[in-house]
């Protein structure tokens, strides 16, 4: 199969959609597909640590995004439409489709290819954080658009489904992420590791994530000041100034990767995620996998990967106390953090890269060769 994947985002990006973009074109190679892969030409700076691929990879002329410059928004411009004819697609995979994708799928219509639709940020947000111009209703009618040109949208989350459906989209299915379970462990932690991060033995909260305004991370102020608790962020973004000086008694370590990263998270003791906006949470996932206890907010993705009282804890979102008194819960009971991090390592156990890429290959599948086909909303793969 000929798969055509356009994306708002890619490497070398650091992000959820652009993590998301690689592992599906790694598995479709792997499976003896032939994926191509339209994304936004990164930023000047970026250019030089743009990865060597097995696919090829056309890049679109790009603009940085309002109050936003890191990320880059592809223009509309008629390389889209050449890679398209090029690559002569069996399907279109439009991930988390906005500008690149919202021309992407009128092409995709006009050659009457069948497209599957990837819904993966939460753009509103964005609207309302960073002030774009446009507000959060004329963003759904965007996106109800783009998604109801699909012959199916694939959502992330229970949540995330259910916010589409109630604006107006059909043909909705539930895709979940993928995670690393070999690379994310419990054995990777290291005592090494931990005394240099908390040399004078406190347990540690880590955070991992993209530092903007949207996910934050200002709530674990209060846990920092927790006595006997260090709390370490791992990651980079525009809000990183300001988040030093709001959250002074916490370590910031910048952006991680790889073994590395899989070591910082099975080193930490307690895992918070702050960001009220997430679609599904793939650093939840990844603290799970390495064994740790998850405190997050009771909204969005999360509530799909938190069982409360037996994984993880899920508080009220955006409220720094209940956070806080949460996190000090655990941080004073080491058998109930043991337990639950053994039930987060198993509950994820089996969510590999290559189960969730053959679901997407059904969903594939089933949109070309169920063209014309109404097909019922469904909240389950």
């Amino acid at each position: 199969m000929r798969i055509a994947i356009i994306t708002e985002s890619f490497l070398p990006d650091v992000n959820g959609v652009a993590h998301s973009v690689v592992r599906v074109a790694e598995h479709l190679v792997n499976q003896g597909h032939e994926p191509l892969v339209i994304a936004p030409t990164p930023s000047m700076n970026n250019r030089r640590i743009m990865p060597s691929t097995d696919y090829p990879v056309v890049r679109i002329p790009s603009f940085p995004m309002l109050g936003y410059k890191e990320v880059r928004l592809g223009l509309p411009v008629p390389r889209i439409a050449e890679a398209l004819d090029a690559h002569q697609p069996d399907v279109v995979h439009l991930a988390s489709p906005f500008i690149l994708g919202g021309r992407g799928s009128v092409l995709a219509a006009q050659r009457g290819l069948p497209t599957v639709a990837v819904y993966q940020t939460d753009v509103a947000a964005y609207a309302r954080h960073y002030k774009l111009g446009w507000g959060e209703a004329t963003a759904w009618k965007w996106l109800r658009q783009i998604h109801n040109t699909a012959d199916r949208t694939l959502a992330p989350s229970t949540a995330s489904a259910e916010a589409l459906i109630a604006h107006g989209v059909s043909r909705v299915w539930l895709w979940r992420r993928g995670v690393d379970v070999e690379r994310f462990r419990p054995d990777h932690r290291s005592e090494i590791v931990r005394n240099t991060l908390a040399p004078n033995g406190e347990l540690i909260v880590g955070y991992v994530g993209r530092l903007a305004v949207e996910k934050r991370v200002d709530l674990l102020a209060r846990t920092s000041r927790l006595p006997g608790v260090k709390v370490v962020i791992v990651g980079d973004g525009p809000a990183r100034k300001e988040l030093e000086k709001a959250v002074p008694e916490a370590l910031f370590l910048g952006a991680r990767h790889g073994e590395q990263l899989a070591r910082l998270y099975a080193s930490m003791d307690v895992f918070a995620h702050t960001g009220p906006y997430e679609t599904f949470g793939q650093t939840v996932q990844e603290a799970m996998a390495s064994g740790l206890p998850v405190v997050a907010p009771a909204v969005g993705g999360p509530v799909d990967l938190v069982k409360p009282g037996v994984t993880g804890v899920l508080v009220p979102p955006c409220d720094e106390s209940a956070l806080a008194d949460a996190i000090a819960d655990l941080v004073a009971d080491d058998e109930r953090r043991v337990e639950y991090g053994r039930a987060a390592r198993a509950a994820v156990a089996r969510r590999s890269w290559a189960a969730i890429g053959d679901e997407l290959l059904g969903h594939y599948a089933a949109v070309v060769t169920g063209r014309g086909v109404p097909a019922p909303v469904r909240l389950a793969a």
